[in-house]
C-alpha cells in the first residue's frame, strides 16, 4: 500500500511499547507518521539503579532504534560500542553482570545528572530525544518508579536480576506489578487525543502489562472511543525474541497468538497475528487480521506499520 492511500495526517496514533519488538514497530510507525501525530509510551517497569546510575533499558532501546543508533547484533545498547569502562569495573571487583558500553554510559550519566537536578523522567527523555534528533514524542509511562518483579520458586526477583543476571532461566509463577503508580500528564493527554492505540509486539507480561497497570491507562483504553489494535509477539508457537513463550508455558498458558489476544481481552478492537498461524487463531471475541508480522529490516517495519494502521483505519470507517 502506498503512503497516499492512507491519510495518516487525519489520525493521532499512540504506540505502547517495550523491548526490541516494540522498538521495531515504533520505528516503522515513525517512518510513516508525521512526527506530531505519533506518541510512543514506553515501559519503565524494568528501570533500575546500577553503579549509581538510573538505567532505563526499554526507553533506551526505543530511543536508539528511532535514532538509527541501535546495536542490531545484540538488540540492545548502541552500535559501535566499546567496553573499556565496564572492563575496568570488572578489574576493580565491581558489578559487571549488567554490561554498559562506553557510548551507552553517556546516556545514563546524562539522565542521572538531570534527574539529580530535579527534572522529571519525562523532561529528561525529551532532552535526550532532542539530542538524538528524534522527532516523534517518546514518553515514559510514569515519572514514578514502577519496578516489575518476577516471582520464581516463591520469591520475588527484581526484573533485571531475573532477566539479565539469571538470563531469564528461573521459572516464572507470576509477574508482580506495583500499586499506586500514576501515568504522567503527558501520557494521559496523548491517550485522550488518540484515534488509534497500537500495542506493539512486546512481551505482554513484562513490557505491556506494566504500562496498562499504570493508573488510569487501562481504564482510558476501555472507556475512550479510540481503536485499540495489538500485534502478537508469538509467531508459530514461539516468541520472536525473549522469554514470552517460556513465561507462558510456566504460567500455564497456551503458547499461541490466541492466548495473547485472550490475555488482553476486552481492551482490544483488533488483533494482528502472523500468517504462520493462519487458520489456528481462535479468539472469536476480537476482530483478527492476519499479516506478515516478522520485522527483519527497516522496510518490513514500515510495511507492517502501514498494514496495521490500514486495518485500524478500515475499522474506524
Amino acid at each position: 500500500m502506498s503512503d497516499h492511500q492512507l491519510p495518516l495526517t487525519d489520525y493521532q496514533v499512540v504506540c505502547l511499547a517495550g523491548g526490541v519488538g516494540g522498538a521495531k514497530l515504533a520505528d516503522g510507525l515513525a517512518q510513516i507518521m508525521p512526527p506530531s501525530q505519533l506518541t510512543i509510551i514506553v515501559n519503565t517497569g524494568d528501570d533500575f539503579q546500577h553503579l549509581g546510575l538510573t538505567i532505563c533499558p526499554d526507553l533506551d532501546t526505543v530511543m536508539y532504534t528511532l535514532a538509527g543508533a541501535a546495536n542490531l547484533e545484540t538488540g540492545w545498547g548502541r552500535a559501535g560500542e566499546s567496553w573499556q569502562a565496564m572492563g575496568a569495573v570488572a578489574q576493580l571487583g565491581g558489578p559487571d553482570w549488567f554490561r554498559l558500553g562506553d557510548l551507552d554510559l553517556g546516556t545514563h550519566l546524562v539522565r542521572t545528572h538531570l534527574l539529580h537536578k530535579g527534572q522529571s523522567l519525562t523532561a529528561v527523555t525529551r532532552h535526550l530525544c532532542l539530542h538524538f534528533a528524534i522527532q516523534p514524542t517518546i514518553l515514559p509511562m510514569s515519572d514514578q518508579a514502577a519496578p516489575t518483579l518476577v516471582e520464581s520458586h516463591g520469591r520475588p526477583l527484581p526484573f533485571q536480576t531475573w532477566f539479565v543476571r539469571e538470563r531469564w532461566q528461573p521459572p516464572v509463577s507470576r509477574v508482580i506489578l506495583p500499586e499506586d503508580v500514576k501515568a504522567t500528564h503527558a501520557a494521559g493527554l496523548a491517550l485522550e487525543a488518540a484515534d488509534i492505540v497500537v500495542i506493539a509486539p512486546s512481551n505482554p507480561f513484562v513490557s505491556i502489562d506494566p504500562i496498562l497497570n499504570v493508573y488510569p491507562i487501562r481504564a482510558m483504553l476501555e472507556d475512550l472511543p479510540q481503536v485499540v489494535v495489538a500485534v502478537s509477539p508469538i509467531v508459530g508457537g514461539q516468541a520472536i525474541k525473549g522469554p514470552a513463550a517460556k513465561m507462558m508455558q510456566e504460567m500455564g498458558l497456551e503458547v499461541s497468538a490466541t492466548a495473547v489476544a485472550q490475555h488482553y481481552g476486552d481492551l482490544l478492537d483488533l488483533f494482528v497475528y502472523d500468517r504462520q498461524d493462519e487458520g489456528q487463531f481462535a479468539a472469536a471475541e476480537v476482530t483478527a487480521v492476519c499479516l506478515d508480522t516478522v520485522m527483519t529490516d527497516a522496510a518490513s517495519r514500515r510495511r507492517l506499520a502501514q498494514e496495521v494502521l490500514a486495518a485500524a483505519v478500515q475499522f474506524i470507517n
